[in-house]
């Protein structure tokens, strides 16, 4: 197992290129391929690469602005990696990138997002507290607002290893309201296996009346998720998910409150990172 963990980092430049897929009544909007040379930072036009503690969910990791924790692979893809690191408070270092780009859900139309997404090779059972993430903030976050006010869409989540994938909705107040905070609206779906899977949300705001818009989830096309306005009923809450600003995170976060801790088990590394062939926006 270590042995392979160490040769993971020159195997994705034999990959070939990846780009965005075609996707049927849909045009390309935006994207990231990540690609570049090898051991260098992602594309800091298109990304903050966030450096410091957060201090959020009791999670251990600092993140870096590091190629040891956010790096491009050479194979057009983006490595993610955690690290046991004696020297940082909680004792891990991790990656995480927050998109410059924003971008919001249009009238009449419908807005979608994707990424593919593969983990580490590590064995399961060596993942315990590793927290590998896709998701979505409300860009009110930055500027005046606050969460889970600001909007917030996990689009694709896992813990330990496990071959779950979450999607989830986190609104409104803090605890309890609409989403009831701090769980939020969730659904889950199994992942057949740590390769590349496609995760998707889809932003349906063709039918004109707010009640009856959708937010749908999915992965390798096939729903697991949906909330709809009626189902949220509260304007401004909903407007927060549809109407408003939004930017992308990709991260690895280590252990806090919901994965727990990792144990005398779990491997650090390429084997538990997780890696990115690329993120994009597409509109009818």
């Amino acid at each position: 197992m270590h042995f392979l963990k160490f040769l993971l980092p020159v195997l994705p430049a034999l990959v070939s290129a990846w780009a965005p897929p075609s996707i049927s009544g849909y045009g390309l909007v935006w994207a990231d391929t990540f690609s570049g040379a090898g051991a260098t930072l992602p594309n800091e036009n298109n990304w903050n690469i966030i450096d410091g503690k957060l201090n959020v969910n009791n999670e251990l990791e600092t993140y870096r602005r590091s190629t040891r924790n956010a790096q491009m692979s050479g194979g057009n893809t983006l490595q993610l990696v955690p690290w046991k690191d004696s020297s940082v408070n909680g004792g891990w270092t991790s990656g995480r990138l927050e998109s410059k780009y924003t971008f919001t859900p249009q009238a009449n139309k419908k807005t979608l997002a994707q990424a593919q997404i593969r983990f580490g090779s590590n064995d399961i059972a060596t993942k315990q507290g590793i927290w590998p993430a896709f998701w979505i903030l409300g860009d009110s976050l930055r500027h005046y607002g606050g969460w889970p006010a600001c909007g917030e869409l996990d689009i694709m989540e896992t813990i330990n290893g496990q071959l779950t994938g979450y999607g989830t909705t986190h609104c409104d107040v803090y605890p309890g309201g609409i989403c009831n905070e701090p769980s939020g609206i969730a659904g889950r779906i199994g992942i057949p296996d740590q390769g590349w899977h496609t995760w998707t949300i889809v932003w349906d705001r063709t039918t004109g009346n707010w009640q009856t818009e959708t937010i749908t989830w999915f992965m390798d096309g096939q729903q697991f998720q949906q909330i709809r306005g009626s189902q949220i009923n509260n304007w401004n809450v909903w407007s927060s998910l549809i109407y408003s600003p939004l930017f992308f995170i990709l991260n690895v976060a280590v252990g806090g409150s919901w994965p727990g801790n990792p144990n005398g088990n779990t491997l650090d590394g390429y084997g538990a990172m997780m890696e990115v062939a690329y993120v994009a926006t597409y509109s009818t």
